[in-house]
């Protein structure tokens, strides 16, 4: 019989939330929905206790709204909402990349360099999942080089609230493409210390993004609207 262990349980959380906090960035779980604790425990074969965790940790990050007398909800931003965010997180990034261009040392470039190389192994593989999963870990990389801590904390924050968004705008295959020239632009800039062309790939990079959104948000309330 295995025992279970304080370590044995942090690890379950640990899973639970980052399997739950994918089920929401990458749209298995549609804004708007509510999070049945009782399904999502039998969907991921888990008690309720790690999902109701998992569910205040998301809520806190900005991915899920807790509301009175509903329950968990997914997020859904408005098209002005993801107007504002998408205005704010370009600011940021590009300040961050400005910064990352000036503090980055040489083992950071590193292993940056190394994301890059798995990242697009995954672009080759159309392998959408580890491709942002890669992507982002590239962002916060750049945000950590920046060597500001509030920044830093201030990018996780914002970022979640468009984490699903950022992901959809990647399912058209010319706007992906795009964006993995602009990760190479970046990288170069960065090889470069050229922080005033960092901030200018990481500000357009996030603009091209919110283009992206937009349009499928426009689309999508078209089509509502005819249907």
């Amino acid at each position: 019989m295995m025992l279970t262990t304080p370590a044995n349980t942090q690890n379950l959380h640990e899973a639970t939330f980052l399997k739950l906090r994918a089920l929401l960035v990458e749209g298995a779980i549609t804004p708007g929905s509510k999070l049945n604790e009782r399904e999502l425990a039998e969907q991921l074969n888990v008690s309720r206790t790690p999902i109701r965790e998992a569910i205040r940790r998301l809520a806190a990050d900005g991915l899920v709204e807790l509301i009175a007398n509903r329950g968990a909800i997914a997020v859904q931003l408005s098209r002005d909402d993801i107007l504002h965010t998408f205005d704010v997180i370009a600011n940021l990034e590009g300040y961050s990349g400005e910064l990352a261009a000036q503090n980055i040392n040489d083992q950071a470039l590193i292993e940056l360099e190394a994301l890059q190389y798995e990242m697009m192994a995954s672009y080759a593989r159309r392998d959408l999942s580890s491709y942002y999963r890669l992507n982002l870990k590239i962002h916060q990389a750049i945000n950590q080089a920046a060597n500001n801590p509030v920044l830093s904390q201030l990018f996780t924050q914002v970022n979640a609230r468009i984490e699903a968004l950022r992901f959809r705008s990647n399912q058209d295959g010319v706007k992906w493409e795009k964006a993995v020239v602009e990760h190479q632009e970046m990288l170069d800039a960065l090889k470069a210390r050229d922080s005033v062309r960092m901030r200018k790939v990481m500000m357009q990079h996030v603009m091209n993004k919110r283009d992206v959104v937009i349009q499928l948000v426009d689309s999508e309330s078209k089509q509502k609207v005819a249907a």
